[in-house]
């Protein structure tokens, strides 16, 4: 299918309430606000999804700087009969956070934490404020925000207000709506709103219609800790204190928008410990979670073994399910003491207790991944929320899972449920066919038939989540109609307009109206990637984001790498997920309409540094450096690229017509007018001092090499990558040094072989196919691969198969590549490096993360005595990205991010390593350092050692 420039219309002039002139709107609207107001195709592209199955295009968006902004964008939509969204982090599930008219992005500006009262146990916060920066802030004075959704590193608190989110620890601290004081709000009509305790502040006609149904809101709510589905109207009860902050939590900004809130915080253990509890299956786990809070645990967290990845599941005790259980205590021997007495009563399979926060962390992971982990059935299909987090009385569980495992059964789907068992909360993702007609007929089926069984066991159709355009339908089944009926009524009292958030919680949308993937291709557009993943289609491959939005987080520790360009701007087309929406609006063709060509799909992947660190950190295995390749590809066809693709991108080829002129080369380019000259005919960033070449290249320097005697049982082809061979040539003769000492004979290939990492990075990939067909006629195909620069094993590992997929050599070749850490762990299992007792500082190549995995060059750096941890993140520079014009300051900022500051607080004697070659020059260019790939630290080592053993008069050690 083509698309070229398809246009199909702009939906936004149908969605939309009254009638307005676009232009006229986005003129007053920047003449009101100070704030940044955005109705481009691009920006309008970002707001139609969150990360529910619902689509809807927005007129603009803005980002106020302050409540005055928020006030005037009322006014002005109001004058209109605008609709105006407030969204956060756009991680709601049930559809919510999309809308048409404009939305209000909080995250950009709105992100200040006002102030923390250590005495009063109370945080002032604006809406924008991510959770994990107040948890942070909060954490100075021993105190913490109690929920704590899975998307905490992202979340925003004005959309933990908006949903009443939860999180793993409410069994210990409750809902927002538990740990929320005071509210400022504005209401669509442009009233201010204090709500609090008491009537007082709240809108004047609202306690008339509370008064006049008292009997309904005693006996309309069932009793269950998560229940937010509708309008929470009985904490207007006077025996519930009146408490309007508490009720206007949930209402999923249909009420008014909130501009500050005033929050609880909770005094945090000073030391934590997690049991790992396993069951037989799910069912077991869900009986045994109720009996397990009379202990006072912090959490109990299930999930079953199909939510586990294989490669994990050897962390967790035996059992086919698990329950996380998390206890706290004053020091890490209490916290133990108190998770070993839960263990003891538990009554299940096996049980580990763990207080290493490290261990922790990455135990917590695999349950907070689930989230994205659960949006692939094992065979890889698709499956999709809209019944993310119905909860029932947690004694209830049990039989309320056998119950809808049935339910799935008799429907003919599947999925894998997971959560909040000492809650009675479950999320779960189900593979509902919502492409064709009948299948979206079955996804209302089922839809109702969960309903009436959720109400059956007493329980909420949201127990987190919220109702959005998912559920709210379905609120007559287990509200009632008198109480649904008043729901609206109070809607009245607030948004008489219905300006705010049309079409949720109250007259809703239908569910099965309004889905994303509606405008999509239903056939597979011609790509030249094979997208072996998903099935060949580029579309599947984008429907892969569902927004969860962990690459929007900005608390990354060590080990992670997405999404270094948001981290670095903060704008959402910079995030994972922002690409991802505008590649998805590309292809619907309705709000971008130049497919291919699109300019506002090019600007948002200009600043992707291609790191792959979203195919490993992104739950669900988004790839953008190959939608990106693929992009460039197709929007270059035909056309003239820009500069840097001829030169940077067709580096391997000047590189060997310039080796005979190296010297001759690199005097040129040391004069500076000459150097600026060749920078920016070759299309280099100013910034940027052009490499040197090396005298001699890493093949002339292995002609002499004689193989280790006696003659090795195992021969290599040692790949002469281009950055190795031309301009880093110590690096492959260290390699060949050290794989020798441990008894590893070592070969190159012919030449003219080439990964092609650079074609395809400018996606180049005609040309990068071509480079990769003569490289598979070339290298032998019997013997291990080593490569020792990651983008290059990378490239070989995972963008050869996917580019040259129909032939069986790429395959092979492919599963041949290793890394020089992996090979002496795999070949020379039994050999000694040398010691060298020193703490280890640098960066993990971003692709060495994502493609390679690093568990081998860690036991290398272990058995040799390198301690520490490297950092993650990613250097910045990326091949051809930091020098690329335009990219610098985005470069020094991903710099800035991890590495730097590591190399920074260094000790003095700490090793600096760095495998990749471009991670060495950045380090060079930026901190004035020399880094080091392993195997540079591990010859110098050799030597060392060799030297002392002759002066020591010793033998020489054998391997």
């Amino acid at each position: 299918m083509d698309i070229q420039g398809r246009d199909s219309g702009d939906s936004a002039r149908t969605d939309t309430t009254g009638s307005t002139d676009t232009e006229e709107l986005r003129q007053a609207l920047e003449r009101a606000v100070r704030g940044e107001v955005a109705f481009g195709a691009g920006q309008r592209a970002l707001f139609t999804m969150d990360a529910s199955n619902y689509r809807r295009v927005p007129l603009g968006a803005v980002a106020p700087r302050d409540a005055e902004d928020v006030a005037a964008v009322l006014a002005v939509c109001r004058e209109r009969r605008v609709p105006v969204v407030a969204r956060g982090a756009g991680t709601s599930i049930a559809g919510q956070a999309t809308g048409v008219g404009v939305v209000l992005d909080f995250t950009r500006h709105m992100d200040s934490i006002i102030g923390i009262d250590p005495e009063a146990r109370e945080a002032v916060v604006q809406p924008g404020v991510i959770l994990d920066r107040l948890r942070a802030e909060a954490g100075r004075h021993g105190l913490t925000f109690g929920p704590d959704p899975s998307t905490h590193s992202r979340c925003t608190l004005g959309g933990m207000i908006g949903n009443n989110s939860c999180g793993s620890h409410s069994v210990a601290w409750g809902t927002t709506a538990d740990n929320t004081r005071r509210l400022e709000v504005l209401s669509y009509g442009g009233e201010a709103f204090s709500l609090g305790q008491g009537w007082q502040g709240a809108p004047a006609g609202l306690r008339p219609l509370v008064d006049a149904r008292l009997a309904l809101l005693r006996t309309g709510f069932p009793e269950l800790p998560r229940r937010i589905s509708g309008y929470a109207l009985d904490a207007l009860l006077p025996e519930h204190g009146v408490d309007h902050a508490r009720a206007f939590c949930g209402s999923e900004g249909t009420l008014g928008v909130l501009t500050e809130a005033t929050v609880k915080l909770v005094e945090a253990p000073a030391a934590r410990a997690l049991v790992i509890l396993g069951y037989a299956d799910e069912s077991a786990a869900a009986e045994a979670a109720p009996g397990l809070l009379p202990h006072g645990p912090l959490t109990v967290e299930g999930m079953a073994t199909d939510l586990v990845p294989a490669r994990r599941a050897q962390q967790l005790p035996k059992g086919g399910a698990w329950l996380f259980v998390e206890t706290g205590g004053a020091d890490a021997a209490e916290a133990r003491a108190h998770g070993e007495r839960i263990a003891r009563v538990a009554d299940a399979l096996d049980a580990t207790v763990v207080t290493d926060p490290a261990a922790q962390r990455a135990l917590w992971r695999i349950r907070e991944d689930a989230s994205g982990t659960a949006t692939r059935m094992p065979d890889g299909s698709e499956a999709w929320p809209g019944w993310e987090d119905c909860a029932v009385p947690p004694a209830r569980l049990g039989a309320y899972l056998r119950e809808f495992r049935a339910l799935l059964t008799e429907h003919g789907l599947r999925g894998t449920p997971y959560g909040h068992f000492g809650d009675g909360c479950i999320h779960v993702r189900i593979d509902f066919d919502l492409l064709t007609t009948e299948g979206i007929a079955g996804f209302r089926r089922f839809s109702e038939d969960l309903a009436q069984l959720v109400v059956a066991h007493g329980g909420s159709l949201s127990g987190e989540h919220g109702d959005g355009q998912a559920r709210a339908e379905l609120l007559p089944q287990m509200y009632g109609e008198d109480l649904v009926r008043l729901f609206e009524q109070v809607k009245g009292v607030w948004d008489p307009t219905d300006g705010l958030n049309p079409g949720m919680l109250v007259r809703p949308h239908p569910l099965d109206s309004n889905l994303r993937f509606a405008p999509l291709p239903r056939e597979p557009v011609p790509v030249a990637f094979g997208y072996p993943h998903d099935g060949g289609d580029f579309s599947a491959a984008v429907r892969r984001c569902v927004g969860v939005a962990k690459c929007r987080n900005t608390t990354a520790g060590s080990g992670t790498v997405m999404c270094p360009s948001f981290r670095a701007t903060g704008a959402e087309e910079h995030s994972t997920r922002g690409r991802a929406r505008l590649l998805h609006e590309m292809l619907a063709g309705e709000v971008i309409t130049d497919g291919w060509r699109s300019e506002e799909v090019r600007d948002a992947l200009d600043l992707c540094l291609s790191c792959k660190g979203c195919r490993s950190d992104c739950p669900v295995g988004v790839d953008m450096a190959t939608y990106k390749s693929e992009f460039l590809h197709q929007h270059y066809a035909g056309r003239r690229r820009p500069r840097a693709h001829y030169t940077l991108g067709r580096l391997p080829r000047w590189l060997r017509l310039a080796a005979p002129f190296a010297r001759l080369v690199n005097a040129a380019v040391s004069v500076r007018p000459l150097a600026a000259l060749a920078g920016r005919i070759a299309g280099i960033a100013p910034e940027r001092e052009i490499p040197r070449l090396a005298p001699r290249t890493f093949r002339s320097l292995f002609r002499g090499y004689e193989p280790p005697a006696p003659p090795s049982a195992t021969l290599v082809t040692l790949w002469p990558d281009t950055f190795t061979n031309h301009l880093s040539p110590s690096v492959g003769e260290a390699a060949v040094r050290v794989l020798g000492d441990a008894g590893i004979g070592v070969a190159l290939p012919p030449k003219g072989v080439c990964c092609g990492l650079t074609y395809i990075s400018t996606g180049q990939l005609d040309q990068a196919r071509k480079v990769l067909r003569r490289t598979l006629d070339r290298v032998p195909l019997d013997r291990p691969l080593v490569v020792l620069e990651p983008s290059c094993a990378a490239a070989l590992r995972s963008d050869l198969p996917e580019l040259l997929g129909d032939d069986p050599r790429a395959h092979r070749l492919a599963a041949s590549v290793r890394t020089f850490a992996q090979a002496l762990t795999e070949l020379a299992p039994d050999w000694t490096p040398p010691r060298l007792d020193r703490p280890a500082v640098g960066q993990i190549h971003c692709h060495q993360h994502a493609v390679l995995g690093e568990e081998a060059e860690r036991a290398v750096r272990e058995r040799a005595g390198l301690s520490g941890e490297l950092s993650g993140g990613c250097c910045g520079l990326a091949g051809n990205f930091g020098f690329e014009p335009g990219h610098h300051e985005v470069s020094v900022a991903c710099a800035e991010d991890q590495l730097l500051p590591s190399v920074r607080q260094a000790a003095p004697d700490a090793v600096l390593l760095a495998d990749g070659y471009s991670c060495r020059t950045q380090l060079e260019q930026l901190a004035g350092r020399r880094g080091s790939h392993l195997a540079e630290v591990l010859a110098q080592a050799l030597d060392a050692r060799r030297a002392g053993e002759q002066a020591a008069g010793t033998p020489p050690a054998t391997s």
